[in-house]
């Protein structure tokens, strides 16, 4: 059996990479437009919080395996051709933009108004009271919320196994199906929780700091 893992390993560590590449653009991208997107839905100017909810309302309300589908093989009818690796990118970072959109619009509504008035007092811009005074305290609000979604993240980027990206749970897969045998699906499982354990560990240690400035 060592034997065995030790030839199925590098393909499996292989595909762990891609799983890893996924999720990390996916959150170096996503979080901050998600800030973003979370500003604009709490921002009074009508037309743009009605596009905004709607774009949520799309990626919340569809399974990201749909968009995935979507965007690799449905957008090619309208001439709009991605590489597999960009397709699952651009995907999960409309997805996940989505719900770090909403994640922050609750954290901006939960930050006092009287914030905003003393800033005004301060003279401070509009710009400069979102960096120096809300984004700080709306930072350690979301930050649970955020964990939940890096955690599921790590799970979802599975997903980009339907448009034949080589990531972790194909190369499980085809070990599986070429040798007959479940021990490579074992490994994956063994990978992800591994994975995850890793981000709860580092999301725990990040909530503990911001905690000491509370």
């Amino acid at each position: 059996m060592i034997q065995y893992i030790q030839e199925i390993l590098p393909a499996l560590l292989s595909g762990t990479k891609m799983t890893l590449s996924i999720f990390f653009w996916t959150l170096i991208c996503s979080i901050p437009l998600g800030a973003l997107i979370g500003l604009g839905l709490i921002q009074r100017f009508k037309p743009l919080t009605w596009l905004l909810n709607f774009y949520v309302w799309i990626m919340r309300g569809t399974p990201l395996l749909l968009q995935l589908i979507f965007v690799f093989y449905g957008l090619p009818i309208i001439h709009i051709v991605f590489q597999r690796y960009d397709a699952a990118l651009f995907a999960f970072i409309l997805n996940y933009t989505a719900y770090f959109g909403e994640i922050f619009r609750g954290g901006f509504q939960s930050v006092p108004k009287g914030q905003f008035e003393s800033a005004k007092v301060l003279r401070l811009t509009y710009s400069q009271t979102i960096r120096k005074i809300v984004i700080p305290q709306v930072f350690k609000i979301v930050l649970p919320s955020i964990g939940n979604e890096v955690i599921n993240l790590v799970k979802d980027s599975s997903l980009v196994y339907v448009i034949g990206l080589g990531d972790l749970l194909r190369a499980g897969n085809v070990a599986t199906a070429r040798d007959v045998t479940l021990l490579p699906l074992i490994l994956v499982g063994i990978i992800y929780l591994a994975l995850t354990a890793v981000c709860t560990i580092v999301l725990k240690l990040i909530e503990k700091r911001e905690n000491v400035w509370r």
